[in-house]
């Protein structure tokens, strides 16, 4: 496996963690998950990075991809717990990272205390030739001892150059299966934590998109929704990524149609566990090198 950039992904770490550690100031009863969404991906762009993909605010029940469009009025409530999910990419390079906010147990949350903790157990077994299943094991122990249940169907997963997924994939619980890690790749890391079964599906309207594959010449799409699909550098994205480039919601609506038509869109619901169901998540990208691991998204 081809060694990356590594300036260039310590660089797209720092500025995800810096925003990351900024949105964590931003999570009150009363703001906007838009607002928030919008003012951290600015941010991104101020501190020379892209997004990697649309930033997220998911709350309480919601585990992922809850992604405000561009009308959205959702506020954070009293007592919501939210995870704030966002990455970064410098020249494709991408880093991911999420932290969680609890407004309902404040700093002393144990839940989301029991998300970090796995999330800290699981890199110190992190190496060369680590096996996944030990990285597994060590989140799904780490967070029932703290009472809690990890979220089995959702994973982390390996990071790449302009691709935010890709292998290995990196369970909360022992996979048998599972590989070992490599020299030269890079993971994203998250253990999900709940208090409820475990288990997600997907819930409601998708706001996050992605494309099955690059737009070729027999697809015939608009001129300007190609100019707009060119800012997303491939990666997945947001109606108010598109709207950037053509200003007006309903010319998105428009382009999202034209996708749909040509067979070129995916979705992305909200991945929820049952309403009531309370989850946290930490996330970072790590390194693996010949000799260890490096985390990534740490503020310097």
């Amino acid at each position: 496996m081809k060694p990356p950039d590594l300036d260039k992904l310590r660089q797209s770490g720092r500025i995800s963690a810096a925003v990351r550690e900024h949105g964590r100031t931003l999570i009150k009863a009363g703001a906007s998950l838009r607002a928030i969404a919008e003012q951290l991906e600015q941010m991104i762009f101020d501190l020379g990075g892209r997004p990697a993909f649309p930033v997220q605010l998911s709350r309480n029940h919601i585990a992922a991809h809850y992604c405000s469009s561009t009308d959205d009025a959702t506020c954070v409530e009293p007592g919501d717990i939210v995870k704030l999910d966002l990455g970064t990419h410098v020249d494709g390079y991408v880093t991911d990272n999420a932290i969680t906010v609890d407004l309902k147990s404040g700093p002393s949350s144990a839940l989301v205390a029991a998300s970090e903790a796995a999330l800290t157990a699981a890199i110190g077994a992190m190496g060369p030739g680590a096996p996944i299943t030990e990285i597994g094991q060590r989140i799904e122990s780490t967070i029932k001892a703290y009472g809690f249940t990890p979220i089995y169907n959702l994973t982390g997963h390996g990071v790449a150059r302009f691709t935010v997924h890709c292998s290995p994939t990196i369970p909360n619980f022992p996979d048998p299966k599972a590989p070992r890690l490599r020299p030269h790749q890079t993971i994203a890391c998250e253990p999900f934590a709940c208090d409820g079964r475990g288990f997600i599906q997907e819930e409601g309207k998708a706001e996050v998109f992605g494309l099955v594959r690059k737009p070729k010449p027999k697809d015939r799409l608009d001129a300007t929704l190609l100019a707009a699909l060119e800012t997303t550098d491939g990666l997945p994205f947001a109606r108010r990524t598109l709207l950037r480039v053509l200003r007006e919601p309903k010319r998105v609506d428009a382009a999202l149609l034209e996708l749909e038509s040509a067979k070129l869109l995916h979705r992305y619901p909200p991945l929820c566990e049952k309403r009531g169901v309370r989850v946290a998540q930490t996330e970072h990208t790590i390194h693996i090198s010949e000799s260890g691991a490096e985390v990534l998204t740490v503020c310097s």
